[in-house]
């Protein structure tokens, strides 16, 4: 009897997690870009050098700091759960970004008002958060470089420093 009410109390779970989850996906599709265009707008307010700032600081900041979280998703350590959790803060931290990006490839009603709206209240705010957030991406790749190096150069050096006292403990 107990096995049975546990069963069907996940079963209720799950169903309910999926019907929020389709109606999230609704209102990102429908009510978002529309959302998102006017309060860009409202900050940019029709100014192309603060749309270029705005679209800029957008692009690298929602871009940068996402795919730093990710690199903690793909390490061995850390749990599932913790893994998932990183995954979802990158994913939210991420959102400005990726609602632009549903804005201009968008086909829908909402992705067309959005971008009527980004054309006359926020000029220049797409292009340059595309470009804030290629030179994150590319700043992103840099220092998980540096980091590698640095891991490696890590290694090396003990593995020459063990080397090192080897030498010393034998006899001449």
């Amino acid at each position: 009897m107990v096995k049975d009410s546990s069963l069907r109390a996940k079963i209720i779970l799950v169903l309910v997690t999926a019907a929020l989850l389709a109606l999230a996906g609704l209102l990102a599709v429908v009510w978002l870009p529309r959302w998102w265009a006017q309060r860009v707008g409202d900050v940019v307010d029709g100014r192309m050098s603060t749309g270029i700032v705005a679209g800029i600081l957008c692009g690298l900041v929602f871009t940068l700091i996402p795919l730093l979280l990710l690199r903690r998703v793909f390490t061995r350590r850390g749990s599932l759960g913790s893994r998932v959790a990183w995954l979802v803060s990158a994913t939210v931290l991420a959102a400005p970004n990726l609602t632009t990006l549903g804005i201009v490839l968008g086909d829908g009603d909402a992705a067309h008002a959005g971008q009527r709206i980004l054309d006359v209240e926020a000029p220049a705010f797409r292009t340059a958060s595309a470009i804030g957030a290629v030179v994150a991406a590319v700043l992103a790749v840099m220092w998980w470089a540096l980091m590698a190096s640095r891991r490696r150069h890590k290694r090396q050096i003990a593995q020459l420093q063990a080397g090192t006292h080897d030498r010393d403990d034998k006899p001449s």
